[in-house]
């Protein structure tokens, strides 16, 4: 099963690197210092979820203990969850915020 684990891995690690090298190319039309800011957030929690979503596999695959999904070895890396809710949260209060601006 870690074969699978870290192909899977590899495979959200490989698509993080297309989506960073997407949206870099991807200039933003705006003069506003304050819409450039709120593209840098939303692209770095778009783009970071693909790492952290590769992250959780990583984590998968280094637990030896076999058996349950949720193990107490599993527990002890639960704060992980939070950067996948940060990130996802990044990105969505900045991509409300720049759907709202009119544009400079």
């Amino acid at each position: 099963m870690k074969a699978f684990e870290i192909g899977v891995a590899s495979l959200c690690g490989l698509l993080g690197l297309r989506s960073l090298f997407y949206w870099m190319r991807r200039p933003l039309d705006s003069r506003s210092v304050k819409e450039h800011v709120l593209y840098a957030v939303w692209m770095t929690g778009r783009v970071g979820l693909w790492f952290a979503v590769a992250g959780i596999f990583v984590i998968s695959a280094s637990i030896k203990t076999q058996g349950r999904a949720f193990t107490e070895e599993f527990q002890r890396h639960r704060w992980y969850f939070f950067v996948l809710l940060g990130l996802a949260i990044m990105q969505l209060v900045a991509g409300l915020v720049l759907g709202r601006s009119r544009g400079d």
